[in-house]
């Protein structure tokens, strides 16, 4: 069904995930940030049978811990960081970040990033009225929100990317979405998608 209204996409990323798809890809490569957004609208649109103008990603909210710049510092990893996140400024990524801090055997601990990203899309869910909800996530933590989502009448719309060789996206949250954009199966079928959503890690 065409429309000449304007579809609103609210995407929610979690940063973590999203960080080990740029790393799966190897020193060379990257997400391209710009391309992703606008595959994600070209997805939607088809998906739910609209034109492909009118589905537009109006909001784009990033979640994750962050080291404080001291010790990202003596990790090495504080220009690298500002780089990742200039990619996300250069598209108009809104960035949530709260402190990385070790645990008493010193792993890295991100504390309520999980329960914020939650918050955070279910509430904008409502005041921004977003026709649809895309997450680029996997992890189980976030079954509630879809089924919260769904309860406004709104799609509930997963993104994966696996990293690796297993598929790290919870059952749980599978049975739980509307539907699910599976950019492995889609790159297997489709290997020209590669140039539209990955860029060479030196632009």
């Amino acid at each position: 069904m065409a429309s000449a209204k304007i579809f609103s996409i609210g995407l929610f990323i979690d940063g973590h995930y999203f960080a080990l798809i740029d790393e799966g890809l190897g020193s060379s490569q990257r997400v391209n940030v710009k391309g992703l957004l606008k595959f994600i609208q070209k997805a939607v649109a088809e998906k739910f049978g609209l034109e492909a103008g009118s589905c537009v990603v109006t909001e784009t909210h990033f979640f994750r811990g962050r080291y404080r710049a001291d010790d990202a510092r003596k990790m090495n990893r504080l220009l690298t960081d500002r780089k990742f996140e200039d990619r996300l400024i250069e598209n108009d990524v809104v960035l949530h970040y709260k402190h990385v801090y070790d645990l008493p055997d010193g792993t890295p601990h991100e504390k309520g990033i999980d329960v914020w990203f939650a918050l955070e899309a279910y509430e904008l869910s409502l005041f921004r009225d977003f026709d649809c909800v895309v997450m680029i996530a996997g992890d189980a933590d976030f079954e509630m929100l879809a089924r919260k989502i769904k309860s406004l009448k709104k799609p509930a719309v997963l993104l994966s990317w696996h990293y690796d060789n297993s598929d790290p996206t919870a059952k749980a949250l599978k049975e739980e979405i509307t539907y699910q954009i599976n950019i492995n199966a889609l790159l297997e079928s489709d290997p020209s998608l590669k140039s539209y959503i990955i860029e060479s890690a030196s632009l």
